[in-house]
């Protein structure tokens, strides 16, 4: 029966994510359809599970029936059988007891040996209760581990990402090169699908997207070509020196910036969470001007760079001409598309 709560709960879940719009705080939205096609598989799990469960109830009851059943028949049988017995048994009661101490003694030898029987018995029984109480404790532990997303998925609420995480993790990162050997990261900054590429396909790609952008008189990073646009321009730098660069993000100070300078962030996933980081750029304001941490900004100035000393390296830097204050987008997020 626990099989059955757990295919409901999961379906509930992914379903409760999809009409409610949370789904895009967990995964890329392109892979939505992921989803949708675990809640039908979860759907038709329930209903195989629930078939199972109903037939095996159904046959428990008709065996109980049928136990009742030929318990009743038979208790009537030896009802008529008993008096037989007990006529024969009276007949022979002398005989019986004529050979009764060479009986008793039989029956003491026959006693002693169930006696050992039932003690053998019993070491068997307890044999197998130590046998069958690690594979409950396992499947118990199981049903927990599955349980426990179910009830942070319900009860506990979605936290939309701001400048407190990027505060927490402390914005220091040794080595701005640095990358993993596998997806499963947090990246910063820049954009980075190396890692789900070989070494050629990444150029291939990167190559083909680049000539999206470069096609534009005026570089627009938007929701939709945010992290891709970002990813051609930290890649071919070169290539958009001098460029008007223009996108929408959250005001980021930290304590590694001086002066008139601020970073404009986004929140995005590359396929999911796992995946997630924090990208943008070192954004060069006017002096004089003042922000807050997560305030949020549409920037539009050119495109230059300069030594980064935290990084150790040549990050670009847009020079600001005009900037204005929006606000916080419904959807926060960026996705790569």
């Amino acid at each position: 029966m626990m099989r059955l709560y757990v295919l409901a709960g999961f379906a509930c879940l992914f379903l409760m994510m999809n009409m409610n719009g949370n789904l895009n705080k967990y995964i890329n939205t392109k892979y939505a359809y992921l989803s949708q096609s675990a809640i039908v598989l979860l759907a038709i799990l329930f209903v195989f599970e629930f078939i199972r469960l109903y037939a095996k109830e159904r046959e428990a009851g008709k065996r109980k029936a049928k136990l009742a059943a030929d318990a009743e028949n038979g208790a009537g049988g030896h009802d008529h059988a008993h008096l037989g017995v007990k006529h024969a048994h009276d007949h022979h009661d002398h005989a019986h007891d004529h050979h009764d101490p060479e009986h008793d003694h039989h029956s003491h030898s026959h006693d002693h040996h169930d006696h050992s029987h039932d003690h053998h018995g019993h070491s068997h029984d307890h044999h197998g209760h130590s046998h069958d109480q690690p594979i409950r404790w396992k499947r118990y532990l199981g049903y927990g581990i599955l349980v426990f997303p179910l009830l942070t998925g319900f009860f506990l609420p979605v936290q939309t990402l701001d400048s407190s995480f990027v505060k927490a993790k402390g914005f220091s990162f040794p080595d701005f090169n640095v990358s993993a050997d596998n997806p499963g990261f947090h990246q910063f900054l820049k954009p980075d699908t190396s890692v789900f590429y070989g070494k050629q396909g990444y150029a291939k790609v990167s190559k083909k997207e680049l000539n999206e952008f470069l096609t534009m008189k005026d570089v627009q990073l938007t929701d939709v070509n945010f992290l891709k646009g970002l990813e051609s321009l930290y890649n071919f730098p070169d290539a958009f020196i001098g460029r008007e660069v223009s996108f929408d993000g959250f005001i980021y100070k930290g304590d590694q910036v001086e002066g008139n300078q601020y970073f404009v962030f986004r929140f995005g996933f590359i396929h999911c969470v796992a995946d997630s980081g924090v990208f943008g750029m070192l954004v060069d304001f006017p002096k004089g001007s003042t922000f807050q941490n997560d305030q949020w900004v549409h920037v539009t100035g050119k495109l230059s760079s300069e030594f980064y000393q935290p990084f150790k390296q040549t990050l670009p830097v847009l020079e600001v001409k005009a900037w204005n204050d929006i606000s916080k987008p419904e959807d926060p997020y960026v996705y790569r598309a």
